[in-house]
């Protein structure tokens, strides 16, 4: 087994904290500079700006290596342009010359991983600089860090093609809304009309205040759907949360049922929905995450859902959401929405269809799982000297 020396990351890299820009320095009107938020990260582009001058200590270009400080940590290569670092982004630069930089990225990666899997049970997991700068990195030579790169790009290189064919996969189901029903936004096919509290046969929101708190959760018992669980078209099935028997029981109002349509109304995006599948026989809806149970004479749960996810029936809804830090749709708004309903039989082969494709990307999924595996497989033993 090889004996490669090792050094602290902050040894070979500058581990640069961003900036706490104030509030009033962001606007809307996309003048000025991007700011990077952790938000930013994963989709590769920022939507808040900064209208003064630059601060050039914290201009991130193309390529710079940024991480997020709190909730996943990943290390990402910036693509979204010119921008400037925000408060809880770390940005990793100035390397090393006996450091090849997408070596450092995979083994930072790969340790990162290792960092998560330690703190699994934290609430909410945050990251510090001095944590990063203390990653230990083996340091092999130049020409053994250029091979493992080489094996590491080219199994990246397969969950990408993954990834790109998943994503064509999740744009049929809008697609086959459209072709079927038309934009509910112009609804050129003049189906009738309901607001869409008549397509349910109980539309309900979560509890709010000191019915459920944090406090009352519980390792075990009946599942809280919180709004991070709840994603466009589908269960987020992580960052579970339940509470006991005995307290749902005083709750029982708001439970949810295989089927039931649940919406989140806060968030990104702020209209999104999913069908609460029947691996969860029972569970709870929390605040801000919205209930449709559907009224099996008018609508189905599949319509429903996907109408509710559509971008153009956000803007139809874009006049109900209010607030400026935390801005949502209550459900007293969302329900008074007018919506085009075609007719049953049609909205149930739509339904057919869905599960159709929800087929192909369950087999898509187990293909993504295993390439995901082998590339984890790899990274580890990469830097466990065993590649």
């Amino acid at each position: 087994m090889n004996r490669w020396p090792t050094k602290p990351l902050g040894e070979l890299l500058k581990v640069q904290n961003g900036f706490a820009f104030k509030s009033e320095l962001f606007n809307e009107d996309r003048k000025g500079v991007p700011i990077i938020r952790i938000r930013d990260l994963a989709r590769g582009s920022s939507e808040t700006f900064y209208a003064g001058e630059d601060d050039p200590a914290f201009v991130v270009q193309n390529g710079d290596f940024l991480i997020g400080m709190d909730g996943e940590f990943r290390c990402y290569r910036w693509r979204g342009g010119r921008a400037l670092l925000n408060q809880r982004v770390c940005r990793l630069q100035h390397f090393s010359p006996e450091i090849n930089p997408s070596y450092v990225f995979h083994g930072i990666n790969d340790h990162l991983r290792e960092i998560e899997a330690n703190t699994a049970f934290v609430t909410v997991k945050h990251l510090s600089s001095k944590q990063i700068a203390n990653i230990e990195m083996s340091v092999p030579p130049l020409a053994e860090q250029q091979r493992i790169v080489a094996l590491l790009d080219e199994a990246d290189e397969l969950r990408k093609l993954r990834a790109q064919a998943d994503r064509r996969t999740a744009a049929l189901l809008p697609a086959l809304f459209h072709g079927m029903f038309g934009d509910p936004a112009v609804n050129p096919k003049c189906w009738p009309t309901r607001r869409l509290r008549e397509l349910g046969a109980k539309v309900s929101d979560g509890p709010f205040g000191s019915n459920l708190k944090s406090s009352h959760y519980t390792p075990a018992g009946v599942r809280v759907i919180r709004l991070q669980n709840i994603g466009v078209g589908c269960l987020v099935d992580k960052d579970r949360a339940y509470i006991s028997p005995g307290h749902f029981d005083s709750l029982r109002k708001h439970e949810c049922l295989p089927g039931d349509v649940l919406v989140g109304t806060l968030g990104d995006p702020n209209l999104r929905a999913c069908i609460l599948p029947p691996e969860i026989p029972q569970a709870l809806n929390k605040a801000d995450c919205v209930q449709i149970r559907p009224n099996p004479e008018i609508a189905t749960a599949a319509f429903i859902c996907w109408l509710l996810n559509l971008p153009s029936t956000l803007e139809m809804a874009s006049g109900m959401i209010l607030g400026q830090t935390r801005a949502r749709i209550s459900m007293g708004r969302l329900a008074e929405l007018v919506v085009p309903v075609p007719p049953l039989p049609l909205q149930k082969e739509f339904a057919e269809r869905v599960t159709e494709i929800r087929a192909l990307e369950a087999e898509q999924a187990t293909s993504r799982h295993r390439l995901d595996a082998l590339f984890q497989s790899l990274l580890h033993r990469a830097f466990n000297r065993e590649l």
